[in-house]
């Protein structure tokens, strides 16, 4: 891993702000995938549900009373 520095959210959205939308999300897109490719099966899915606003119990809770 390289030099750790420190950016702030604050940071990343002004960034983020002056990108068409589009682009923004390939390279976030880009991002993900380096950061998903360092972490554990358990994390990665935990930020995707945080992400869609649910948590696992909620969705596991929904598909039983299926």
């Amino acid at each position: 891993m390289g030099k750790v520095i420190r950016i702030h959210t604050d940071e990343i959205l002004g960034i983020v702000d002056r990108m068409d939308p589009q682009k923004a999300l390939e390279e976030i897109a880009g991002v993900l995938e380096v950061l998903f490719s360092r972490l554990g099966g358990e994390a990665r899915a935990q930020f995707l549900w945080d992400l869609m606003g649910e948590s696992r119990d909620d969705k596991v809770s929904s598909l039983v009373h299926l």
